[in-house]
């Protein structure tokens, strides 16, 4: 069966198995989370879950959104959407707790986040481009960018789409596979997974196994 959960990423931690070895580990606040809406291949054209977690306050949820959930026992500030088999949507209800019973220490894991924001960059530090040299008359261009195109190119002196230049870095959804579960903490609702991950303290994370 497909292994799925919603998360935030709460913390790093080094982790020593028992040899003494340290691992670095991240600390997800992962979980339970509620069944809002199973999609079928008659109604929504495929098959999967989506489910809500962590609770929002039902003043700040439109009229439309409460009327989704309203079978669903409760107000959830995150949803996320789960691709499942037929026969593994069908044994789910609207309205059905998934907590981190279902993984265990060992596990490969898929996990998805937003990563950190750094606002406009130059392309030095954006695209890892070298920059310039300051000789041959050049003095304060280390950082520039160059020249973007140039008339006898295609285009004829326009800059073509795709070009990598300065601009926003950041804040794209990222995607890591093939990560360790290291400890499954069901007490707490805490998963621990080996290495790091994108996105700052209280990202939401997907976790897929």
């Amino acid at each position: 069966m497909k292994k799925f959960i919603l998360g935030t990423k709460k913390a790093m931690i080094q982790v020593f198995d028992e040899s003494g070895r340290a691992y670095p580990a991240t600390v997800l606040s992962a979980g339970p989370v509620t069944v809002t809406q199973v999609k079928t291949v008659e109604k929504d054209g495929y098959t999967g879950l989506q489910v809500g977690f962590g609770d929002q306050k039902e003043s700040r949820l439109s009229q439309a959104v409460k009327g989704h959930i309203k079978n669903a026992g409760g107000f959830f500030r995150h949803f996320g959407e789960f691709r499942v088999a037929g026969e593994e949507a069908a044994k789910f209800k609207v309205g059905d707790k998934i907590d981190l019973s279902m993984f265990a220490a060992g596990d490969s894991v898929t996990v998805r986040s937003e990563s950190k924001g750094k606002g406009f960059q130059g392309a030095v530090k954006r695209h890892h481009f070298k920059g310039g040299s300051r000789t041959h008359g050049q003095k304060h261009s280390e950082r520039e960018v160059g020249s973007i195109n140039g008339r006898g190119r295609v285009g004829s002196g326009r800059v073509n789409k795709g070009k990598r230049m300065p601009g926003r870095m950041g804040g794209d959804m990222v995607t890591v596979k093939n990560l360790k579960v290291l400890q499954v903490r069901p007490e707490s609702n805490e998963l621990v997974i080996h290495g790091s991950l994108p996105g700052r303290k209280g990202v939401l994370v997907s976790i897929v196994a």
